[in-house]
Order: structure tokens, then C-alpha cells, then sequence
């Protein structure tokens, strides 16, 4: 007689504040008796795993760390993400519900969305289901005491990068923009939004409700500066 397979979730746990979890977030990581969490290299503390950790005991659960290699080297990505989707069935197919943790919502630039989208292409017979977490970008309106839109206003959340005149037709078409990931181009965004006029209606914040959140509301004071990875920029006008 066959198994039927466990349910996939993935599980938003927030930006970091172990308290900005849901109440169904809560009781899966109780009783899933698997919880996977993200890591960008063997051994190193992963930051949904930390949240996780106030709230279940490891020693009960199986605790599966999954790498993603900081890398775009697409064949050794391929191999990677087939592996690290098998090792996740592996547990679906005795039985098993996994809980895959992510920072923040699974459905917003997170490992989750590629993840679900391999599961289902390889073993389709996997119920995949997510459950939705706030933001970085909704902490961080909250934390800076800034509405991202009221009325008919338009809000934008961008990757940030190097590509100069996307960033500022972005800025221009949108009455508030988060940048994501902002630290790899602050210098650029600085000079972007001086030559807009702009700057003052900028806040940056790093690694955002945590215990080491840092908040800028000057950002020409972050001019040569190296920050957190998990950095946005807020553009209010």
C-alpha cells in the first residue's frame, strides 16, 4: 500500500522579530515533525532558523538545513536545487509534512517560490501550500512610522540594481518605492536620488525588527558605507 505523501508548507516567519510570527505559523512549526530552513553556506546561523529556535525544541523535530550557494553559475545551480529537492521528498514520500521556513512571506522574493515551482514540476503529487508572513517591507513602514500608500497612491517594491535609469524611472512613476537589497548599490542610489531631489524623502533600514535592526533617516551619512545584506531603502515622496 502506498504512502501518501506529506504537505509541503512554506511558512513566512516575519523580518526578524521572533514575535512577528502568526498564529498558524506557530502551530505548524508544533507539529510538523520536519522543518526545513535556508542557509547560504554549510554551518553558517540561518536568520529564519534563529526565530524558529524561540518557539521549538530541535532535539524533537528533524531539523533540515538546505544550502543555496551564493553563486549564478547555472549548471551548478541546476544540480543543486535537484538535490536539494529530492533530499525535501525524501521526507514527503514517507509521509511527513515539511515545514520550510523563510524570512519574511514565501511569496515575495523568497527561496520558497522556487522551491515550490521544482516540487511540483518533479513530484506533482505533492500538496504545496503557503502560509503568508510580514514583510520586511511592512516592518519596515512600521518601524519608520511611514505609510507606503493612503488613497489612490502607488507603491513600488524593486530589486535594487545597477541599471541607473530603471531605478529612476521607478522613482519617478511611483509615489513611494522600496528598494530591496539596496547595500550592493548604495552609493548609486545616493547620487540617483540627489540628482532628484529626492534624498530627503529617503530612509534606510538593516536587517529590520531584529535585534541588530539599524535605521538611517539620514542617508547622505551612508555615503562609502558597507552594510547588511538585508538592507531596503524607503522612498517616500
Amino acid at each position: 500500500m502506498s504512502v501518501k505523501p506529506g504537505t509541503l508548507y512554506g511558512v513566512g516567519v516575519g523580518p526578524g522579530d521572533p514575535e512577528l510570527i502568526t498564529v498558524k505559523a506557530y502551530r505548524l512549526m508544533q507539529t510538523a515533525p520536519v522543518i526545513a530552513y535556508p542557509n547560504k553556506r554549510m554551518g553558517s546561523k540561518s536568520y529564519a532558523l534563529e526565530i524558529v529556535e524561540m518557539y521549538v525544541d530541535p532535539a524533537e523535530k528533524t531539523m533540515l538545513g538546505l544550502v543555496f550557494p551564493m553563486t549564478k553559475d547555472p549548471q551548478l545551480l541546476q544540480q543543486h536545487w535537484t538535490d536539494t529537492v529530492a533530499k525535501v521528498w525524501s521526507y514527503l514520500s514517507e509521509g511527513q509534512d515539511v515545514v520550510f521556513v523563510t524570512e519574511g512571506d514565501p511569496n515575495l522574493y523568497s527561496t520558497f517560490i522556487h522551491m515550490s515551482r521544482l516540487m511540483q514540476k518533479e513530484y506533482p503529487e505533492v500538496n504545496i501550500v503557503s502560509v503568508p508572513g510580514i514583510s520586511s517591507v511592512n516592518a519596515a513602514a512600521s518601524q519608520l512610522g511611514l505609510p507606503l500608500a493612503d488613497g489612490d497612491e502607488v507603491v513600488a517594491i524593486v530589486p535594487a540594481n545597477h541599471d541607473q535609469e530603471a531605478m529612476r524611472q521607478a522613482l519617478r512613476m511611483h509615489d513611494c518605492v522600496v528598494f530591496l537589497k539596496v547595500a550592493k548599490v548604495l552609493d548609486e542610489m545616493i547620487e540617483i536620488l540627489e540628482d532628484m531631489q529626492l534624498l530627503d524623502k529617503a530612509m534606510v533600514c538593516s536587517k529590520v525588527t531584529s535585534s541588530g535592526e539599524r535605521i538611517w533617516k539620514n542617508v547622505r551619512e551612508l555615503q562609502g558605507s558597507s552594510l547588511n545584506y538585508l538592507t531596503l531603502m524607503v522612498v517616500r515622496k
